[in-house]
């Protein structure tokens, strides 16, 4: 029962392939994971199948087996993705070392997927802002062990007067109708009107140009939706690119997806197994820019310090940062915060109660291994138990990373008889 007016519209802007796509929307729809290379080697898994070609950790999987109640999606070995919404991050294509803004973030799929491709190395700010979906962010963020990432809830204006000019890349994945997800969402069917799409369309322009002052001289902007409304897609990227001489198309390598005009793609949902989406790719002109200075770290306290090499923790290069209670682990490159939203500034390492060190939850995710350890079977009663909130019987004492497999998913802390349960209250089963 989609919209008579959609319909319509598509019928004209689509021609030929006008029934092809609305066939389309009748089959069962593809669904994808995508694996963390932060997490370490793939596992091998049954419910897995073919690769999803625009992003190499990816594969499609079988949607009666439901991975997202499986013990590795806990421990943040994979994503659960539309295979479309990959197709914007391969294009971004950001490097380790880089810094890289990923402004309209919630939930954190693409977020974590930039992370990945970063390989913990470089400055990644994830912005949200809605309070309640950047929270959902900051949690994602966290499962899924990205260390070097600032997670802001901002409006976009904001962080562009304060950091012009800093990112070599930044993606906008926009608010938008979301005609893509009909299929997905019957919630985008009936919210959706054309009142709807140019109400979009005014908001996208408006973040897009507070994106074009955060990109540095050289740098790359990728734009995308979800939706099919040509005026917030191509007409958006047009009214940018007029208001915004200094940027121009790139041409780039995707022959996955059907090219359009001014560095634009469509995926449309008959011509491959996903979802409908778009993506456009600019770049700024110029070389270099301008940054502000990064803020100094802290002395990292003695607690922490006993704490790490009693169980042989090494942090990659970062600077201490309190936050709040906790301590946190941030990017070499991360610059002031003062007075912004933030909700996660890095790693967080825990936090100090008097003569002790507590560990967080987010460390334990983004350790894959130390000096003390337990291992089980990712199906084994132990783990179950682990998730539930049980203690576990193990002759381990002080601190101990539990791991379900190969990959660690939180804390126990022994007494020589159990693991008293560190797993967090508000994760357990």
């Amino acid at each position: 029962m989609l919209p008579e007016a959609f319909l319509a519209r598509m019928k004209v802007q689509l021609g030929d392939e006008y029934e092809p796509f609305l066939n389309s929307l009748e089959r069962p729809r593809a669904v994808a994971l995508r694996f963390n290379p932060l997490k370490g080697e793939r596992p091998e898994l049954p419910f897995v199948g073919d690769a999803v070609p625009w992003e190499p950790e990816a594969v499609y999987y079988d949607p009666d087996s439901r991975p997202g109640l499986h013990v590795y999606h806990e421990a943040g070995v994979y994503y659960l993705q539309e295979a479309s919404a990959m197709a914007p991050v391969a294009l971004l294509d950001p490097q380790p070392g880089e810094r890289v803004c990923d402004l309209c973030a919630a939930p954190g799929g693409k977020s974590t997927q930039i992370a990945g491709r970063m390989g913990g190395k470089g400055f990644l700010l994830c912005n949200e802002i809605n309070p309640k979906r950047a929270k959902i962010l900051s949690r994602n963020i966290e499962r899924m062990a990205v260390g070097n990432a600032l997670v802001t809830n901002e409006h976009p204006e904001t962080l562009a007067q304060r950091f012009p000019g800093f990112f070599d890349r930044v993606l906008v994945d926009a608010p938008c109708s979301g005609e893509g997800m009909f299929r997905k969402e019957e919630a985008a069917v009936t919210d959706w009107s054309q009142e709807t799409v140019e109400m979009c369309a005014r908001r996208q322009g408006e973040i897009l140009h507070s994106a074009a002052r955060l990109v540095r001289p050289g740098g790359r902007l990728v734009y995308s939706t979800c939706t099919f409304a040509p005026e917030e897609d191509e007409g958006a990227v047009a009214a940018f690119l007029a208001a915004h001489p200094e940027f121009t198309p790139e041409a780039v390598e995707a022959p996955w997806f059907a090219p359009g005009e001014n560095g634009s793609f469509r995926l449309w949902p008959h011509k491959l197994l996903g979802e409908g989406h778009f993506a456009a790719v600019l770049r700024k002109a110029g070389d270099g820019g301008d940054s502000p200075a990064p803020i100094p770290g802290e002395k990292l306290p003695p607690q922490w310090q006993r704490f790490a090499k009693e169980l042989g923790i090494q942090l990659p290069p970062g600077k201490a940062v309190s936050f709040g209670q906790n301590l946190f682990w941030a990017p070499e490159e991360m610059p002031d915060i003062r007075r912004l939203k933030v909700l996660r500034p890095g790693l967080e390492l825990g936090c100090v109660k008097k003569d002790r060190f507590e560990p967080a939850h987010a460390l334990a995710l983004w350790l894959r291994e130390c000096k003390t350890m337990q291992c089980f079977g990712p199906d084994s009663e132990q783990i179950r138990a682990y998730l539930h909130g049980d203690v576990i019987p193990s002759q381990q004492t002080g601190w101990c990373l539990v791991c379900a497999g190969a990959y660690s998913i939180g804390w126990g802390k022994g007494d020589g008889r159990v693991l008293k349960n560190h797993y967090p209250k508000g994760l357990r089963r």
